[in-house]
């Protein structure tokens, strides 16, 4: 093979031109008109079926070639091994069925660039669960509908006329399952490969269900004990450099350390993506190690690499050492609690709803969590869980996913209580490094008085010092930045229209909302950045951060789950006595 393709950009060729292939057998296999009209001399030694059998094996292994097309740009090892299995019976089918040399010619072509660049498709399989394969039935399932469908309709020589859509649609239900639907066509041959083709889906779509489910599942990755331990003794010596250092205690992360053990990157997989959150923990001089054993993990699985809310200090490593490139993602609220007040004309608002939220008979207390006996914690954990806003709990950057763990009785919980003494609102921070405190939770009963998550904030900054605390960092505001400017005097047409589609945006996803609810404690707004490899790559990892924190959920139906056997979550060195982690949740704010 000539060397005129460099190493790296075989995949994504191959994965391409494996599209197209199967692409191609997929309408050799549906429509009649694609195929050669001009009997081939091989086709007079061969049995009429034989080319009817190629007809659905045609179907069938560009459906497949079309599966694997994506892992294959992903270089992914599996992939390969399947192509390389499949490509041979798709060039015989080029010459059974369409009596293409051609199109045997290019699936050879194909086959050899495999071969001769086999080194590089050795990216491991992802995480798994024997849930994709009900998944898998569903979507095959469809799929073969669709095209039974089309195949049916593709050969219009009935004996029957032109067949409704209710007979079409029970002839193919038939033939999925291998048998003689309602459908008779006036030739054989079309008989033939009508029963073959049906039978062929409906057999791809048993066989991948049964080979998914007797699989065996990859756990899900998962924080052990010894590296939550490793962690926590990170922050203790440098968790006050960044105030979401915290946050890489979730356990539902795993961790990557450098090689002296200094510092490490904690990250989940979603749909491929590699999506860290922070900077690194540990010294900033060991960074680099941590860094590059991220990037080696990402290489190995062919996983998008990808950073959320980092610092502006953690992007310039980022960038130097992988080359990646950053974008400003938004602004972090801090509040220097010494320096916080109630007075002047700039907190007038906070101040009024305030004093009106007091008069109305609600206290606050301000306590850590090691103060709270355990119906105490039980009780707020209760009532956060009931005041969720959605199904779907949220967070994932900026977010501990749990209350009340022993292991986090230094977190501070910010309590409101109404004239009988039951806690109408709750927040709940994580510690800064030794002298702050981060956001993590903020909820309120819907029921109560708008303005309590405003009194829980301004009795928390006060408090603070008493504990402590001298910094406080609020909610995140993604492209806070573009909305002060768009608002602005003198703001250009596109900068006006900018705003205008995140206002929009704000329905759904409180961008204005959390913008203008922190505004009000004049906070330092602190830019936070994403790094990403290519800019094709950002919709993808935008999918994956909305999937993380929570905004986008893909999974079954719970009924469907509760039939599924249970799927391993801990890996190797986890605790099974640990509890398992509690999702995330969404800072709410009130829309007073």
């Amino acid at each position: 093979m000539p060397r005129v393709l460099r190493p790296s950009a075989v995949p994504a060729v191959v994965g391409t031109a494996c599209a197209m292939v199967g692409l191609l057998d997929v309408s050799a296999g549906v429509f009649p008109r694609f195929r050669h009209s001009r009997m081939h001399v091989l086709a007079g030694v061969f049995p009429g079926t034989v080319t009817s059998l190629a007809a659905a094996a045609s179907i069938v292994t560009g459906i497949l070639m079309l599966a694997l097309a994506h892992a294959l740009k992903r270089g992914k090892r599996r992939a390969w091994r399947a192509a390389v299995v499949l490509l041979p019976v798709g060039a015989a089918i080029q010459v059974l069925h369409r009596h293409s040399f051609f199109g045997a010619a290019v699936s050879t072509a194909l086959l050899a660039l495999l071969i001769v660049h086999r080194g590089q498709f050795s990216a491991l399989g992802d995480p798994r669960s024997r849930w994709r394969a009900v998944a898998a039935f569903i979507w095959l399932s469809a799929l073969s509908v669709v095209l039974g469908l089309v195949i049916v309709s593709a050969h219009p020589e009935t004996v029957m006329g032109d067949p409704n859509w209710a007979l079409r649609f029970e002839h193919v239900i038939y033939g999925l399952f291998g048998f003689t639907g309602p459908v008779h066509y006036a030739t054989d041959q079309a008989n033939d490969v009508v029963a073959y083709s049906l039978g062929g889906l409906g057999f791809l779509t048993a066989f991948t269900t049964i080979y998914l489910a007797l699989r065996p599942a990859h756990p899900l990755a998962h924080l052990t004990p010894t590296d939550e331990d490793r962690l926590r003794g990170l922050l203790e010596r440098h968790g006050a450099r960044d105030s979401l250092g915290h946050f890489a205690l979730r356990r539902d992360k795993s961790v990557v350390f450098s090689p002296s053990g200094k510092a490490a990157v904690c990250y989940r997989v979603v749909c491929s993506v590699m999506l860290a959150s922070g900077d690194p923990i540990g010294d900033v001089e060991a960074w680099p190690g941590a860094i590059e054993r991220f990037m080696e993990e990402a290489r190995a699985h062919a996983w998008i690499p990808a950073v959320m809310g980092c610092s502006e200090t953690g992007g310039e490593v980022w960038t130097r050492e992988t080359g990646l490139d950053a974008l400003e993602l938004g602004d972090e609220a801090i509040v220097d609690t010494a320096s916080f007040t109630l007075t002047g004309r700039a907190m007038r608002n906070v101040r009024q709803m305030v004093k009106r939220i007091e008069r109305a008979g609600y206290e606050c207390r301000v306590r850590r969590v090691a103060e709270l006996c355990e119906d105490e914690r039980a009780v707020i954990r209760e009532a956060a869980d009931a005041w969720r806003g959605t199904d779907t709990e949220r967070g994932f950057s900026m977010a501990l996913g749990r209350f009340g763990d022993p292991a986090d009785d230094d977190c501070v919980v910010v309590t409101a209580h109404d004239t009988a003494g039951e806690v109408r609102a709750v927040l709940h921070f994580v510690p800064w490094g030794a002298d702050g405190m981060s956001l993590e939770l903020m909820r309120r009963d819907r029921s109560a008085d708008p303005g309590l998550n405003e009194l829980l904030i301004v009795a928390a900054l006060q408090q603070a010092p008493g504990l402590g605390v001298r910094r406080v960092s609020l909610n995140f505001a993604m492209f806070r930045s573009a909305l002060a400017r768009g608002e602005r005097l003198g703001a250009g047409p596109v900068l006006r229209g900018w705003r205008g589609l995140l206002v929009f945006l704000s329905r759904w996803f409180q961008i204005e909302s959390l913008y203008k609810f922190n505004e009000k404690f004049q906070p330092e707004w602190v830019p936070r950045f994403l790094i990403f490899r290519s800019s094709k790559d950002l919709p993808r990892i935008g999918f994956a951060a909305m999937q993380a924190e929570g905004f986008v959920t893909l999974a079954l139906p719970a009924w469907v789950q509760r039939l599924l056997p249970p799927t391993p979550r801990l890996l190797r060195g986890s605790s099974p006595g640990r509890r398992p982690p509690k999702a995330a949740d969404d800072h709410t704010v009130d829309a007073a």
